[in-house]
């Protein structure tokens, strides 16, 4: 089982301030990223993984699917969603991504936002959403890109001659869990390599159809002047597979 920092209620209350919570969509810069990998929702069956306080299931009955399942671990967080939504097309299941057994070609889309960095069984749960897909059925998600849990100390931006910051490597081929200091508690993620996700698709059968390592782009920096060091290194990894 991933550690579930999310019913700490300190940390659920620090975490429930931060942008994302408090502007949904609107507040994750690599939304409309996302959003360009997705299918069409009209009438879709959803399998939301990892949904949080439901801000991509209320997205997508609002864009039209015909239904929607969110899987979370956290019964702070669905009991967030549940609160926030009226909508009888969505459904939220409190369980394990690590140990979750999915009815086999129900769905059209799987969807996962900052998720899979928290899950022990990726390979594991790739064979399930494969299995869970329909022929043609699309996965698509984001992680925290990998080079986030590999950082060479606790101090580990440096800058180089021209004063630009420099992101040093330490252990990045090593896997498994990392302890990272987020919100002012240590919270526990899973270190993969890119090649790992990616192998791990393509042995599970799935048709990768975009990779993305995403940082901010320059429009986006010039609205938000802070973020230009996020273009040093990507921030996050998307992925958008297909079930043949």
């Amino acid at each position: 089982m991933a550690q579930n920092i999310y019913d700490d209620a300190d940390f659920f209350r620090r975490y429930s301030q931060i942008a994302r919570q408090t502007q949904g969509l609107a507040g994750a810069p690599e939304w409309p990223t996302l959003e360009s990998l997705l299918p069409s929702m009209a009438g879709a069956r959803v399998l939301d993984l990892g949904c949080g306080f439901g801000w991509f299931s209320r997205w997508a009955v609002g864009a039209g699917a015909g239904s929607v399942v969110g899987v979370d671990l956290s019964e702070r967080m669905l009991a967030r969603a549940r609160s926030e939504t009226t909508d009888s097309r969505i459904t939220y299941l409190h369980a394990d991504l690590d140990n979750i057994e999915f009815e086999r070609a129900n769905f059209d889309l799987a969807f996962s936002s900052l998720t899979l960095h928290y899950v022990r069984g990726l390979s594991a749960l790739f064979d399930k959403v494969h299995g869970a897909l329909r022929s043609g059925g699309r996965l698509v998600f984001s992680a925290e890109h990998p080079i986030l849990l590999a950082p060479s100390s606790p101090d580990w931006r440096s800058f180089g001659t021209a004063g630009d910051v420099v992101w040093p490597l330490n252990r990045y081929l090593e896997e498994g869990p990392r302890a990272v200091d987020w919100l002012g508690s240590s919270v526990e993620k899973q270190h993969r390599t890119v090649a790992t996700y990616l192998n791990s698709l393509i042995r599970t059968g799935f048709t990768i159809r975009h990779v993305e390592e995403w940082g901010p782009s320059l429009e986006q920096v010039r609205e938000r002047p802070e973020w230009a060091v996020e273009r040093n290194r990507p921030y996050f990894l998307l992925v958008a597979a297909q079930r043949s």
